[in-house]
């Protein structure tokens, strides 16, 4: 067995001709720039890029593919040249009449045969093919029951976020209200929750737990991830990961402390005050968004908690105060990679390259020691200093 971070939530921003994907994302936010920068400056071992519906990007891994630059590989998911492996996936907007709002979900393939067949199937369900998280005409179980008829992965994505989520808008009360849950093969919990806020709801307690960027730029990949233990880095073993099959699993989540996410606590929708009482007292509205908090709060129901993986809250390279461009540059240019200045640098090393004060807060950061506080209503939190 060996140890692979993994990041399996990012977007694609253009094809490789220009076209925009997830119009909302950064225009170098490409399928050959997500692959190059998970190796440097990210460290990745795994990426999940769920824009490849795309017929765009299938094109250009298509191009990859016979230029021998990506491979598919045997038990599933393809190698890039780096040796970064793609699951390629998608990520689809539910709004059926059973929800009760939209919801995403994410959709992951094996192979280029069932990708194709999936943006195949969904062309005729969305408006149009091309583009990033398009609302589906279509039930949620079948479309459930077509990802696992391709032998594909489908899990319901930032689960507790205010907006287009499953606990945020989705349902009531239950993913059954939607979802067939035999058919759901993990959970992704987003920025503003963590392991012991989510176990909270008896009902994802037979789910694997994920932990991913849902990045929309190449600065923000990796900012959650997981390090998964696998027998090789394969669809299979992932797979396999999320149930504890043979050895593989998840070892251990890695996600912003949830004080730091955009929708931790109830703010004001207007100028996003924290919710005190019926009315804003900074502007007078009587519109709020709800934080994941209160939204846990109101779902709990679970006496116990199953045995997790270890949920790290640490914070990313970006969030720590004073380190800007020239520091990063200084420390990618010594240590490699992202995941070794968060892992791997011991203290005396990060002294030698950055301040002291600086490399502190690197360690305490490591260590889930700073003091955060709390974002909400689409404003993330931020950085104090030391306990």
């Amino acid at each position: 067995m060996n140890e692979f971070f993994s990041d399996l939530h990012i977007h694609i921003g253009r094809t490789i001709t220009g076209r925009p994907v997830k119009i909302t994302a950064s225009r170098n936010l490409t399928l050959t720039n997500i692959l190059k920068a998970a190796k440097f400056p990210k460290g990745l071992n795994i990426v999940g890029i769920i824009d490849c519906h795309s017929p765009e990007v299938i094109m250009e891994m298509e191009h990859l593919i016979e230029t021998g630059r990506l491979v598919e590989i045997k038990d599933g998911g393809f190698q890039y040249e780096n040796g970064v492996v793609l699951i390629p996936g998608s990520e689809i907007e539910i709004n059926d009449h059973h929800c009760k709002g939209p919801i995403h979900v994410l959709a992951y393939f094996p192979t280029m045969v069932s990708l194709k067949e999936f943006s195949d199937w969904l062309s005729a369900r969305v408006t149009n093919i091309q583009l990033s998280t398009q609302r589906i005409y279509e039930d949620a179980i079948v479309v459930q029951e077509k990802v696992k008829e391709l032998n594909g992965l489908f899990i319901p994505a930032h689960v507790f976020t205010p907006f287009k989520s499953l606990y945020g808008k989705g349902v009531e009360k239950s993913l059954t209200e939607v979802f067939n849950p035999a058919l759901i093969d993990a959970v992704e919990l987003g920025l503003s929750s963590d392991t012991n806020m989510a176990d909270q709801l008896s009902e994802i307690h037979q789910y694997g737990f994920l932990t991913n960027s849902d990045a929309h730029s190449i600065a923000k990949m990796a900012r959650e991830y997981q390090m998964l233990e696998l027998e090789a880095p394969t669809f299979k073993a992932i797979k396999q990961s999320f149930k504890n099959i043979d050895g593989n699993k998840i070892k251990v989540n890695y996600g912003l402390n949830p004080l730091l996410g955009k929708y931790y606590r109830t703010t004001c929708t207007n100028c996003f005050t924290p919710k005190q009482g019926a009315i804003c007292p900074n502007c007078g509205s009587e519109k709020f968004t709800m934080g994941v908090f209160e939204r846990i709060t109101q779902l709990a129901d679970a006496e116990g908690k199953p045995d997790r993986p270890p949920y790290i809250h640490q914070v990313p390279l970006e969030f720590i105060p004073g380190l800007g461009p020239k520091a990063m540059e200084n420390l990618l240019n010594h240590f490699g990679t992202e995941m070794s200045i968060l892992h791997r640098v011991n203290e005396s090393e990060l002294k030698r390259v950055v301040k002291d004060e600086l490399a502190d807060m690197i360690i305490q950061a490591r260590k889930g020691n700073l003091q955060v506080a709390a974002g909400g209503g689409g404003k993330y939190g931020r950085i104090q200093k030391f306990e």
